[in-house]
Parts: C-alpha cells; sequence; structure tokens
C-alpha cells in the first residue's frame, strides 16, 4: 500500500508511483524537468496539445500518458535517491522552455514576465526593489488602507515592504474581509485555490479544491500573522469620511473608533481595499417589515436561529444562495426556493471534495509541483474562455446566445442540466436560463442542486413575489407560501462603491455626487479630482471568465506602489489623474463591455449598475491588465 505520511526521502516506489498516477502531467513534468535540471523531461511529443486544455486528457492519448508517468517515476526515484542535483530555480532560457512546452507550444513570450511572477518560485518578483528612506530621506509618506481583506493585506504587505508608513482601518474585528463576513453554510470559494491565493502566499497543504470559507479565513489570518501586518491595523474602527485638503495636498481621514470615540487620521494618500461585495443588497418587497418571524440576508447570517424543522422561504438563487441551499436542506422542515432567474450551473464533481492524499503527497514533497500546478490553472483559464463570451455581430442567436462559441456552451450547460433534471421535466423548465452563458456569475455544481430540488420537501417557485405579509410570502398568482423564516439570498450592491463613507475632493467635490450612481476610475484605480486616492478591487476591475480577483489586486497594489515611488522620487506631493485620460480609457472599457455576453444580454444582474452600463467587469485579457498597471506614466496625470 502506498504511504503519503512519508517524505519523498523514504517513499517507496509504489507510493511515487501511486502519487505519479493522480498528478496533472503538464505541471508534473515541466517541476520535475525544472528540480532536475533534465529537459528531457519535456519531449516534444508528450507536449500537452493546445486545443486540449480544457480536457481531463490534456489531448495526450492513453499511450502517451502512461509514457509520460514512467518518465515522472523515474525523476522522482532519482530525486530520492540523490541520483541527480535539485536545480532550485532554472534559468530564464530554460523557464521560457518550460512554460512554453506546458502552454502547448504557444507563443509565450508576451507572458514571460507575467508567468515567472505568477509562478511564484524563487524570489518575489512582485516585492518592491525601492525603498522610501533611500528615495526621499527627508520625507514621511504615510498611506492609509481602508480595509483587511484579500486587497487590503496585499497592500500593506506591498508598503511596507517599500519601507512606506501604513495604517490600515477595519471595521471588523479581524481581517479576511468578505471571509470574516460570510459565514452562512455551504460558503466557499469558486476558484481554485492555486490560482485564489497571493503569488508570494503560496501554500501546498490546502485541504480542499475549492476551499471553505473557514479555510481561506484561517489562510488570510496566517497571512497576516506571518508577515506581521496586524500591529498595522486599527480594528473595530470604520471610515465615515475622507476629505481632501486643497492647501497642504493630503487626506483627512475621519473614523469611529470601538468605543465610539472619533478620531483623524492624516494622510498622504488613501488605498481603498473595500471591494465590490460587502454590503448586502435587500430586494424592494411590499410588507417586508411585516413579517412575524425571524429574516436575514445570507451576507449577516444569523446564527441564533435555529432553522431546523422550520419552514423556510429563500428569496433568490444566486450564487450564494446556490451554495447554502444544498446545505440547509436537510436541515429544515420545508424548504420554498422563490426564483427570479436561474443560473447556468457548470458541472465540477470535485467542488465540495477533499484533495486526495496523492495530490497533497505531491505538492509537499515534489520541488515546484505545487507552483507549477497553479501555472497549469493560470493558463488554461487565462484567456481560453474568452472566446466564449465575445459577441458574434453575425450570429443570431436572439436572447439565448452570442455567437457559434457561445451557443456551444449554452448547448453543453442544458445537456448538463437535462442529465440532472431527467426525471422531473416540470422543474427542468424552470432551471434551463434562457439568456447567454457568461451574462450571470456561474455556478459550480457537484449534482447538490438537483439533489436538492428534488426533494419532496423543497418547492422551486418562479412566480412573480406581490408582497410579503406577516406569515410568508405571497406570489403573484395569490398563493401564500408561508414560513416560520425568510432567507434573503439576493447578492450585494456591488455597484455603490466606497459606500456608505463620504469621499471630498478637490474643491470640496464629492464623489458619490460626482458619480451619479455610475462609478468610473482610470484603470479602475484612480479618479479625477481625488488626487492620491487609489481604490482596489474598483469599477471595471472584475473577472468573469479569466481568472482570480486576487491577480487583479496585486497588478492593482503594483500600480499604487509605482505611483508612491514615482512621488517619493520627483518630489511630488500628489497626482490627479487628466479627466480626458480617465474618459477615453473609460470609453474603451464601455466599448469592449458591449463585445461580451454580460454587456449586450438583457438580464438583470449585479454586473450592470442602476443605468445599465457594465459598471463591474473587465472585459480585455489578463495580460493587458498586467502590462497596463507595470508602470504609472505621469503623463496621464497632473502633478501637484
Amino acid at each position: 500500500m502506498p504511504d503519503f505520511d512519508v517524505d519523498l526521502a523514504h517513499a517507496d516506489d509504489e507510493t511515487i508511483r501511486a502519487a505519479v498516477a493522480a498528478a496533472d502531467i503538464p505541471a508534473l513534468l515541466p517541476a520535475l524537468a525544472a528540480a532536475t535540471g533534465d529537459l528531457a523531461l519535456v519531449p516534444p511529443h508528450l507536449q500537452p496539445h493546445p486545443t486540449g486544455m480544457l480536457d481531463p486528457s490534456f489531448g495526450l492519448t492513453p499511450e502517451q500518458h502512461d509514457e509520460a508517468r514512467e518518465l515522472a517515476v523515474g525523476a522522482l526515484c532519482r530525486l530520492r535517491d540523490a541520483e541527480v542535483p535539485h536545480v532550485p530555480v532554472p534559468d530564464l532560457d530554460r523557464l521560457r522552455t518550460l512554460l512554453g512546452w506546458a502552454a502547448g507550444g504557444a507563443d509565450v513570450e508576451p507572458y514571460l514576465e507575467l508567468l515567472r511572477e505568477e509562478l511564484g518560485i524563487g524570489d518575489d518578483l512582485r516585492c518592491p526593489q525601492w525603498d522610501a528612506a533611500t528615495l526621499a530621506p527627508d520625507r514621511t509618506f504615510r498611506v492609509v488602507v481602508v480595509g483587511a481583506g484579500m486587497s487590503g493585506l496585499a497592500a500593506a504587505h506591498r508598503l511596507r515592504q517599500a519601507g512606506v508608513e501604513v495604517v490600515v482601518v477595519e471595521k471588523n474585528s479581524d481581517v479576511g474581509g468578505t471571509w470574516f463576513e460570510n459565514t452562512y453554510p455551504g460558503c466557499r470559494v469558486d476558484v481554485s485555490n492555486l490560482f485564489y491565493s497571493y503569488s508570494f502566499a503560496q501554500r501546498d497543504d490546502w485541504p480542499e479544491h475549492y476551499s471553505s470559507q473557514t479555510v481561506l479565513l484561517d489562510y488570510f489570518r496566517r497571512v497576516a500573522d506571518e508577515h506581521e501586518l496586524r500591529p498595522l491595523i486599527r480594528f473595530d474602527t470604520e471610515v465615515t469620511a475622507m476629505v481632501f485638503d486643497d492647501a497642504t495636498a493630503s487626506w483627512r481621514v475621519e473614523v469611529l473608533g470601538p468605543d465610539g470615540a472619533e478620531d483623524v487620521i492624516d494622510a498622504d494618500a488613501v488605498v481603498s481595499a473595500v471591494g465590490q461585495l460587502n454590503r448586502p443588497n435587500f430586494p424592494d418587497i411590499p410588507g417586508m417589515d411585516t413579517f412575524a418571524g425571524p429574516s436575514f440576508h445570507s451576507a449577516r447570517w444569523d446564527r441564533s436561529v435555529d432553522l431546523a424543522g422550520k419552514k423556510v422561504v429563500v428569496i433568490g438563487t444566486g450564487a450564494s444562495a446556490g451554495q447554502f441551499i444544498p446545505a440547509i436542506a436537510e436541515e429544515v422542515g420545508h424548504l420554498t426556493i422563490l426564483q427570479r432567474t436561474p443560473g447556468w450551473f457548470i458541472p465540477s464533481p470535485n467542488y465540495t471534495q477533499a484533495i486526495e492524499p496523492a495530490v497533497r503527497w505531491l505538492r509537499r514533497e515534489v520541488p515546484g509541483y505545487t507552483h507549477w500546478s497553479r501555472f497549469w490553472t493560470f493558463w488554461r483559464n487565462v484567456e481560453g474562455m474568452m472566446p466564449l463570451a465575445t459577441v458574434d455581430p453575425e450570429w443570431d442567436g436572439g436572447e439565448r446566445s452570442v455567437s457559434e462559441a457561445n451557443d456551444m456552451m449554452r448547448q453543453l450547460l442544458t445537456g448538463y442540466l437535462e442529465s440532472e433534471f431527467a426525471d422531473r421535466p416540470d422543474l427542468l423548465e424552470k432551471v434551463v436560463p434562457q439568456y447567454p452563458p457568461f451574462s450571470k456569475r456561474f455556478i459550480l455544481d457537484d449534482g447538490a442542486w438537483a439533489r436538492t430540488l428534488t426533494r419532496d420537501d423543497v418547492d422551486l417557485v418562479t412566480e412573480r413575489i406581490a408582497e410579503i405579509t406577516p406569515e410568508g410570502v405571497r406570489t403573484a398568482d395569490g398563493t401564500l407560501h408561508e414560513a416560520d423564516v425568510i432567507i434573503y439570498g439576493t447578492g450585494f450592491r456591488a455597484a455603490d462603491f466606497l459606500m456608505p463613507m463620504k469621499v471630498v475632493g478637490r474643491g470640496g467635490r464629492d464623489l458619490h455626487e460626482t458619480w451619479g450612481g455610475d462609478a468610473r476610475a482610470y484603470l479602475g484605480i484612480t479618479l479625477p479630482g481625488f488626487p492620491n486616492l487609489f481604490l482596489l478591487y474598483g469599477p471595471n476591475t472584475n473577472i468573469v471568465v479569466n481568472g482570480s480577483i486576487i491577480y487583479f489586486s496585486e497588478c492593482e497594489v503594483h500600480y499604487v506602489l509605482g505611483c508612491v515611488r514615482e512621488m517619493l522620487t520627483r518630489g511630488i506631493r500628489a497626482i490627479d489623474p487628466r479627466p480626458e485620460v480617465h474618459d477615453a480609457y473609460n470609453d474603451r472599457i464601455d466599448a469592449e463591455n458591449l463585445k461580451m455576453a454580460w454587456g449586450v444580454s438583457s438580464v438583470s444582474s449585479w454586473y450592470k449598475n442602476a443605468t445599465g452600463r457594465t459598471a463591474q467587469n473587465w472585459p480585455f485579457s489578463l495580460l493587458e491588465y498586467w502590462q497596463q498597471t507595470r508602470d504609472p506614466n505621469l503623463d496621464d496625470y497632473e502633478l501637484l
């Protein structure tokens, strides 16, 4: 029997062979080639086929898989027996070869520096290569970071690495942001943790393929502890207002402390890391305040409410509801689900599964395997699905699809739902969306949705809600759906950026009045009239088909560091983006979003704001955002 508790040095051939059988060959062979310096481990005829990137076989035949595994077993045995030296980090030429092989022969040259950073082997390539005290020894530069969630921790870490004074203000009692606040049953990430993690804080011991809320919160807590960020954070402190002082070109940040005491923090720059998905969205339904029982939003789950045996009504079937509905179905007495619009479900058999012991052994014991698995995950998803969401103006798919490729995706996903609800045609009619895939956020599914909806004690209702009464929810057909508890799974007010903070810029300009409900920013980061205010996860930086928001946040933090570096080097007090640059950038964003499924579909979605504009999504490649955030062009700014 294989023993996955031993280290590589003590593993027998059976353990090594069993582990290799569970490996992703496109990640394992480059990892071993990098570790041993032996490029014979990545022969051209075993290269993943570019058209098979999303295929479990990677475009290889069974015979090729067998040959690849034998190569890997041999290399691991030689490493175990110390017959070959361990090469910690491949040189650039060898890395270029390995990346090109794993990418199926694609031209990786434009991506090379980006991929080196994302791979995360060896030195932390995103670490700032400058120090504030060296650039401006006689100048104090303080940055206030608002929020200690995923983006705020990344910003605080990088700023401190550069020797910049940092104060982090966090309204909660701990780090983690959305992973601290969302504690509903079944809460987990829908991006592989190999990618949903910092490039500077990789982890080879993730317990699940898609980690639960508790695991992710633990990860961010560990990052805060290991990088000694907690001393920078003022917990239980909320920013109420930020006011720019024209005379000093600095910010006055007004906060409310844990004891209710008001305070002011003076700052040379402010980084808003409050995110988009932090303010629950409650629907406007008549009679909401008349309901006699407990009610709450999934983002503010009320653990004091006992659901056991109760009649529970859930309003909404979005991403959060798709997670917590199956989690509570077995506990409640009867579950009524009120659905406005069905979601597209992507089959993900391992969505809630633990990572196999063999894979955990590989990540722990094989030098670089975790990093190369991260690259493989990145490359397969980096731009591969973008064409499926792109509008073909010649395609006549009505409201159901936007191109031939998009229609093929619709057919595949419809086929999955048809197989899941084969015995329930009444439900199938309700769960198949009539809008193009990618118009709304996908929901990952391991079969739990069908198992839940086909229970005898679960009803899926698609009638429009008319009102809420003391006894429950009445739909437009007159039916009263009795409830002991109502749970709102109705998402977030994603378009209300920086709310409810008051933000006042140059000349007394109010940010929310300036936006008028239609938030925009240059690169999603900077705003005309609000010098040295930097947004992380700002307007049009959400990704739909091609990556992890942590990637975007790291790009944005890099750009902010570049702006601070330039101000210190040149003796500039503040920078303010030029309106014409900001407007031209947003015109380009708007035009490109109208070429994507989410931009042209009429279906209701949090991707769009009250004006109907796509204010959330980034419509270009990940490479392009990386390129645009490498170094600030100060010609884009007025220098104060």
